[in-house]
Formats: structure tokens, sequence, C-alpha cells
């Protein structure tokens, strides 16, 4: 597949920048979206009345509707399950953006994400090939079960263009040409744009802290507490992605706040080297690392209080 990529066209960072600004020239708009077969759809009007009729309701109060397929079959399923992998892929390659639909991703890192997503691409094209090829079995146990409720007009005939993924990476700076036609309203979306960093820099500080504190939250939980009497058993997983978080945050951290980064360094320190079955094995260790990582949660508690309109202190480097 061929994508063109736009990056945000502006000047050498220097080490005084802000951290918006850091964002504006290291980073690229990436915009993924998904085409996908909706599986349930609305009863008419007389199906709805008929539905009412049975609980002496009136139609006009119900909200009724079925559901086409079955989701729940493995080969729908797998579908399901590519279209999970895309959007993770994304999400974790990516800041937030203030602008649906749209996220921010480094410059340096468009050719991997792009060879990723072909792949996953391929993968979805594959599983709903195989999910064709089932077709005709779903229709028919949809039949089945919605009795007179059935229509073989809602079905298309095959579902090998129903699911697809395409992504782009389009220009979110004003338009040069504006400089000329109009400097006045260049400046007035060049200052539009500078808000709108600024806000993609509180929204990236704002989703590292709720993430990091959900992860600290469940693994304190997880060693803290107990279940019959007995440590709480917990997958190794619940150690593994707090380390992602801590690749992820090395990658896409523009250092605008200080104290999450002290936050993020102590977290690191905590768990360094801490296997997950030394933690099941040594009550102590166990009980150290919950008492550190209550600490940092503690933090994090109010760093989350009042968080659409919290005043974050940044600075530049």
């Amino acid at each position: 597949m061929t994508t063109t990529t736009t990056l945000l066209e502006q000047p050498v960072v220097r080490p005084s920048t802000s951290p918006s600004q850091r964002l504006r020239v290291t980073m690229a708009a990436v915009r993924v979206s998904l085409n996908w077969l909706g599986v349930r759809k609305t009863l008419t009007a007389e199906q709805k009345t008929q539905a009412a009729d049975t609980f002496g309701a009136e139609s006009n109060f119900l909200s009724a509707g079925k559901k086409l397929l079955d989701t729940t079959h493995p080969a729908f399923k797998a579908v399901t399950s590519v279209k999970g992998r895309i959007i993770a892929l994304w999400k974790s390659m990516s800041l937030p953006y203030p602008e649906a639909g749209i996220r921010l991703i480094r410059q340096d890192q468009i050719d991997g994400f792009n060879s990723k997503m072909e792949s996953l691409q391929q993968e979805l094209a594959t599983a709903v090939g195989d999910l064709d090829r089932h077709y005709h079995e779903l229709k028919s146990v949809a039949r089945d079960r919605l009795g007179s409720l059935y229509n073989s007009a809602d079905y298309p005939a095959n579902l090998t263009s129903l699911f697809k993924v395409s992504w782009d990476f389009p220009s979110v700076e004003p338009p040069n040409y504006l400089r000329e036609l109009s400097p006045e309203l260049y400046q007035q979306e060049c200052e539009r744009m500078t808000a709108r960093f600024d806000e993609a820099v509180r929204l990236a500080e704002q989703a590292f802290i709720e993430e990091l504190h959900d992860l600290v939250s469940h693994l304190t939980e997880r060693l803290s507490g107990q279940a019959d009497g007995r440590p709480k058993t917990f997958r190794d997983s619940v150690v593994g992605n707090l380390r992602e978080f801590f690749e992820r945050f090395g990658q896409l951290n523009v250092r605008s706040n200080d104290e999450l980064d002290q936050l993020v360094e102590q977290c690191q320190g905590i768990v360094r080297g801490v296997k997950p079955q030394s933690l099941r094995d040594d009550k102590g260790l166990r009980q150290h690392v919950v008492t550190e990582l209550s600490q940092v949660e503690n933090v994090l508690d109010s760093l989350l209080v009042d968080k659409p309109r919290r005043n974050i202190m940044r600075r530049p480097r």
C-alpha cells in the first residue's frame, strides 16, 4: 500500500522550545479509519408496535432492535480481534490530539507504524475471507433465531468488502496559500493550532497519569489483597504491563511535567529487577513493593483531582 506522509512543517527544534512546539516539530498527525459492518438494526414501526403490544406499552416509548449475526461465532470474533489490535497499535504508538479521529505519532516511527498496519490489514482481509465462508451458516442461524423478524434484505450478498481499515497522515497546519490570501486569517489559524498543540500536551499528560494510576492501582491491589486468607493470584502481565508503559512513556513523553517524570522514574526504581515469581514467593518483597507503590498511587490520586481544569506547570527544556 502506498501512503502519503505530510509532516508538520516547522523550524528545527531548539533546547528552549516549549513542549507544544516540540510536538509540532517532532510529530505527525495520523488518522485511522475503520469501515465496519453493522450487526444491529432497529425494528420497523410495525414491529415495534407488535413488541409494545406484548407488554401493553406504547410503541413511541419503546426502543427495540434485532441482532443480525452471531458475533460470538469464532470467525466473527477473529475479525473483531484484528480490529482491536489495529486500534491498540494506533493508540500505543501515538498521543491524543484535540480533534476527533486524529492522534500524533513520532515522525521517526511512521515507517514502522505503516509496516505494522499493512500486516494487520492483511490479517483483517484473511479473517474476513474466513468469515465470509461461514456467512451462509450465520444467516441460517439468524433466520432460526429471529423468526418473523428475519429479513433477507438486511443481509448483503457477501462480506468481503464490508470490513476495511485505512490510514493516512493529514496535515494539521494552516495551509501556506492562506498566508498570501489573507495574512490575518493565517495568523488566526496559527494561533488556533498553537492552542490545539497546547491542549495536546495537556491531553498527553493526563493520559499518561491516568494509565500509570490504573496500572499502579491494579498491581497494588493484587499484591496487597487476600482471597480466602491467602495472597491474591496475579498474572505476570500485571508487572509486564507496567514495564511496557515505561517503554512507551520514554518514547512519547514530551517532558512537560517534572512531577510526572519523577513519578515514572520512581515507579521504575521500585519494580526494577523485580520478577513476578519473586513477588509471589517473597512476602517481605511483596510488602515493600506495595508500600512504595502506594505512596506513588497517593500522589497520582491528587493529580487526578479536577483533572479537566487542573493547571499543570510546564517548562521549556
